[in-house]
């Protein structure tokens, strides 16, 4: 049977060497509660993305959730509809009202030239995304930020290890936050991380986390449970070893793609930012099917009859999402309706070979003959 190839295939160290970075929990049972593997990781993390301070969680989505609620925001919050639904979920889990803005058609972030018009005397904050490695127009929305008193927290779930201008993505806003799901970059099984400068904020993320327990007969929060356990923190410190090497990798098959599809009719691929440090993880590709004379649903059933399995990613929008039925008009961000019609995200992970790129290649390639 033929292989199959996914859109991303997980990470994974030496298997002996998660066994000997576990094997002294065989001795203190110590498995979670912010134990020596989630503080040695929260440290490291701090000197690899080059930030303040690093608060685990145990999933991006909790991450993102909690960053937003210890900012006790009210009201309405400016955000993308092109993103994962992790980013509206939050914003509508903590009771806010998210007003959706149009991304720019090049890095297919928050489009920062379109924000104004949309803040209102409710607004208390902007969410804005990273996309595919793409960092947001970030001195432009902390210009709008100030002017108006309000707060910005980064998905910053596609930009780990990144840097703008030489500095790390997650010193951006007075939040940035990552996930460390099995699927990223980095990842420690399940996983995520805020990032940020206040220590008064810090605290707050820690008592949310953590059922608001201040100290061992004090809890003056009510807080959740977002704690990272030691076996993903240990899996953490493992992965981190190897993921300059992973980038590396990730490039390689970046730029083979590249050199095959960049200049076929009716193709574009994500042009690369300057002035970033980037990381690789995705690699977009946009099919105008008026040149290229195919969609980009026919492109995906193409690949995937040859067990390829692409991604239409981000679609379809959060904002036409059936839980906010009716709520919201996905016409009113046109050109994030158009791009997520047309983006195919195509399989990339360090392990890739380039027999097999030059194959998903070749699919497309040769659609564009028929």
């Amino acid at each position: 049977m033929e292989e199959k190839v996914f859109v991303t295939k997980s990470s994974m160290p030496p298997f002996e060497e998660y066994m000997e970075e576990i094997k002294d929990m065989w001795d203190t049972h110590i498995l979670t509660n912010m134990g020596p593997k989630h503080r040695e990781l929260e440290k490291k993390l701090e000197e690899y993305l080059n930030v303040n301070q690093v608060s685990l969680m145990v999933n991006g989505h909790m991450a993102l959730e909690l960053a937003i609620q210890a900012m006790n925001l009210t009201g309405e919050v400016i955000t993308t509809p092109f993103t994962f639904s992790s980013t509206t979920h939050a914003i509508v889990r903590n009771g806010l009202t998210p007003v959706f803005c149009d991304i720019d058609p090049d890095t297919f972030t928050l489009d920062a030239d379109k924000i104004e018009p949309l803040i209102t005397d409710r607004t208390s904050a902007i969410v804005p995304v990273h996309v595919y490695g793409n960092i947001c127009d970030i001195n432009k929305i902390r210009r709008i930020a100030e002017k108006y008193g309000l707060k910005v927290i980064y998905d910053a779930a596609h930009a780990f290890g990144e840097e703008y201008g030489g500095m790390g993505v997650g010193n951006f806003g007075d939040a940035s936050v990552f996930s460390f799901h099995a699927t990223k970059v980095f990842h420690t099984i399940e996983g995520g991380a805020v990032c940020f400068g206040d220590p008064e904020y810090g605290m707050d993320l820690y008592r949310l986390k953590n059922f608001g327990i201040r100290g061992p007969e004090t809890v003056d929060y009510v807080g959740a449970n977002a704690k990272m356990n030691e076996f993903q923190a240990a899996m953490g410190l493992c992965n981190l070893r190897y993921v300059d090497q992973e980038i590396a990798r990730r490039k390689c098959v970046f730029a083979q793609y590249a050199e095959r599809l960049n200049k076929l009719p009716g193709v574009e691929i994500m042009k690369l930012q300057e002035n970033v440090k980037h990381n690789y993880a995705y690699f977009p590709v946009f099919f105008d099917e008026k040149i290229y004379g195919h969609t980009r649903n026919e492109v995906y059933d193409a690949l995937a009859a040859e067990q390829i399995f692409a991604r239409k990613y981000f679609y379809p929008l959060t904002s036409t999402y059936d839980c906010y039925h009716d709520q919201f008009d996905a016409n009113q961000t046109p050109v994030a309706l158009r791009i997520s019609k047309r983006i195919l995200t195509l399989p990339i992970y360090a392990g890739l070979k380039p027999d097999t790129v030059d194959k998903i290649c070749g699919v497309i390639e040769s659609m564009k003959g028929e």
